[in-house]
C-alpha cells in the first residue's frame, strides 16, 4: 500500500524545505536578526517521505491546510477525521477525502487559482510538528472510484472531492513552543475518566 523511502529523514529534507522557503525577504531578515543567512544546504531534489514521516502522518487525526487567494490573503482550514485519514499513497504523494462542509469552498477556490499549499501536522502530547509544502490536485470523487475507496473510511459519507497532495518539501519543526494538549482518546489511554 504505502511505499515510503527507506532512508531516515535528515538534513537533505530540511535543506530542500529551506530552498523553497528562504526567499530574499527571509534571508534579509535572517541577516538582520541573526547576523547571517541560514544555510540552504541539502539536495535540490524533492525529498521522499521516509518511515518516520509515514508513521507520523498515519497516526494523525487532524492537520491544518494553508492556501492563498489570488489577492494574496492566506486561508487556514482545519481538517480532521479518524487517525490516518490523510493517506500516504507513495513517498511523494498524500491524499484525503473532502466532504461536504460549510459550502464556502474557500480552500477549493484558492487551490483552483493557486495549487500551492502548506500542511501542518501536530502531535501535541509529544510536542512534534511536521510541515509539508506541496501542490494539490482537487479531483471529483465520483470520477475517481478507486481513489475514493482508498481515501474513504468505513461509515463515512461519500466524499465530494479528493485532495491529492504532491509533496514538494517537508521539515520537522522545533518543539520549543508547542504546548502539550490531549484529546479525550489520548487522556483515556492515560487512564483519565470523563463523567
Amino acid at each position: 500500500m504505502v511505499s515510503c523511502h527507506e532512508r531516515e529523514s535528515g538534513d537533505a529534507m530540511s535543506g530542500h524545505f529551506s530552498r523553497i522557503t528562504y526567499t530574499p525577504g527571509v534571508q534579509a531578515m535572517q541577516r538582520r536578526y541573526n547576523g547571517r543567512e541560514a544555510a540552504l544546504g541539502g539536495s535540490a531534489e524533492a525529498p521522499a517521505l521516509g518511515p518516520r514521516e509515514c508513521q507520523f502522518i498515519a497516526a494523525r487525526d487532524s492537520f491544518y491546510l494553508g492556501t492563498a487567494s489570488t489577492t494574496g490573503w492566506p486561508h487556514v482550514q482545519h481538517r480532521g477525521g479518524a487517525a490516518g485519514f490523510l493517506k500516504v499513497l507513495d513517498a511523494l504523494t498524500l491524499a484525503f477525502a473532502d466532504y461536504t462542509g460549510n459550502r464556502q469552498f474557500v480552500s477549493v477556490g484558492n487551490l483552483h487559482d493557486n495549487p500551492r499549499a502548506a500542511l501542518i501536522l501536530m502531535d501535541y502530547p509529544n510536542r512534534r510538528r511536521l510541515k509539508i509544502l506541496g501542490t494539490v490536485d482537487v479531483l471529483d470523487a465520483a470520477a475517481e472510484p478507486a481513489l475514493r475507496a482508498a481515501v474513504s473510511g468505513p461509515g463515512e459519507p461519500a466524499a465530494e472531492r479528493i485532495m491529492v497532495v504532491h509533496v514538494a518539501a517537508f521539515d520537522w519543526n522545533c518543539s520549543q513552543h508547542i504546548t502539550p494538549r490531549y484529546s479525550e482518546r489520548e487522556l483515556a489511554a492515560l487512564g483519565q475518566r470523563f463523567d
